[in-house]
């Protein structure tokens, strides 16, 4: 099989070179060019035709998230971004998500070196899954401003103040919905776009929705505020001992695993450490083995989009516990790893392409809720 052909895009000479050597010793890749910035980077992708190309963030005469916004509306390709460990560094990683970035690197500030040598393994996985990966041309109107860092998304609170009122084209309430449902979501590659487009989708009355995207500490924070200015439902960093309540989404904290507890009448959110499962921290595994032995028929499971099998075996223990699972096709999947092994594995109820993900939940939900009712 042809080699995975990869250009690296970093000003800095140092990284340059490290991520070229990591790429360059993997039998099945090789970095056929190093650019210091977005001009050369131009001209570099014209003539060799990369594969996948790893973008530097922050750089002299173009900034990686304009460049990136460029070639994903005139020339789309699979895109790893190279990202600092910074609260500024998340904001800027998760725009450059918005606009069709595959995935990302986050190196430290410090240590720059060791830090990349560290995470050869994680870097190299990223480029084969971009490799792989489905990419779209960026609509002119995406690139102009859409969820740019620091601007007010529609329905963003102001002082903790939600607005009054939905959205236009807002989902129904559900009316009386049982607080006992809990959704419980799993994504990995391509997922902070997915799970967005699922939890934007659910009304306000939602059931309380408990998310483990695979993501590494100091990004969690600033994804979940992003989508609290985003949702009807209000969207966390889960914190350990947080009720977990309807009109509420909780995602797991970068570097530590979720799961779900029972306190008497309520369901609790426990956040704590551990060693990685199926080589992540946090873990889909980890998180729907909770739903199946504490939440059982009153769980809803949804895997979206992502790399590898994380989640595929403890989703078949929801199914066998009495949940209902969705998963993601492969058509709107950006990499169908996940969803796919979850469907070999037996854990799907239904296969459904992401945009009727929410409405087929808000669906069976009031389905649900009018059994309830039939039966009073």
């Amino acid at each position: 099989m042809a080699k995975i052909r990869v250009v690296v895009v970093d000003d800095s000479a140092l990284v340059r070179g490290l991520l070229a050597r990591i790429i360059s010793l993997q039998p099945d890749m090789e970095c056929v060019g190093t650019a210091c910035d977005p001009l050369a980077a131009r001209e570099m992708i014209r003539n060799l035709n990369p594969d996948v190309i790893t973008l530097d963030v922050e750089m002299p005469r173009m900034d990686g998230i304009d460049f990136l916004a460029k070639l994903m509306r005139l020339r789309p390709m699979p895109v790893v971004m190279v990202s600092t460990l910074t609260e500024r560094g998340a904001d800027v990683t998760l725009r450059a998500l918005e606009l069709g970035a595959v995935d990302f690197v986050a190196k430290p500030r410090i240590g720059v070196a060791d830090g990349l040598r560290q995470l050869a393994e994680d870097i190299t996985d990223k480029v084969r899954s971009a490799a792989r990966a489905q990419v779209h041309r960026l609509p002119a109107t995406a690139a102009a401003g859409v969820g740019k860092p620091g601007a007010q998304a529609a329905g963003a609170t102001t002082n903790g103040i939600r607005p009054v009122g939905a959205p236009p084209g807002s989902p129904p309430s559900l009316g009386r919905l049982s607080t006992e449902k809990i959704i419980f979501i799993g994504a990995s590659t391509g997922g902070t776009e997915a799970t967005k487009e699922v939890l934007m989708n659910l009304p306000a009355d939602s059931p309380a929705v408990v998310i483990t995207q695979h993501m590494p500490p100091g990004f969690t924070k600033s994804y979940a505020a992003r989508l609290d200015g985003l949702c009807r439902i209000r969207v966390k960093e889960a914190v350990d001992g947080d009720r977990i309540l309807p009109g509420h989404a909780y995602i797991a904290p970068g570097g530590l695993h979720l799961t779900v507890e029972r306190s008497g009448a309520n369901y609790l959110a426990r956040v704590h450490d551990g060693e990685p499962v199926n080589r992540h921290k946090p873990s889909v595994e980890v998180l729907f083995e909770s739903a199946a032995r504490v939440v059982g028929p009153n769980a809803l499971g949804v895997m979206l989009t992502g790399m590898g099998a994380d989640g595929a075996a403890a989703m078949k223990a929801m199914r066998d516990a009495g949940s209902h699972n969705l998963c993601q096709d492969e058509a709107s999947c950006v990499v169908f790893g996940m969803p796919r092994e979850a469907i070999a594995h037996g854990a799907a109820h239904e296969v459904l392409p992401l945009q009727r993900i929410a409405p087929v939940l808000v669906e069976r939900l009031r389905a649900t809720v009018g059994m309830a009712l039939h039966r009073l």
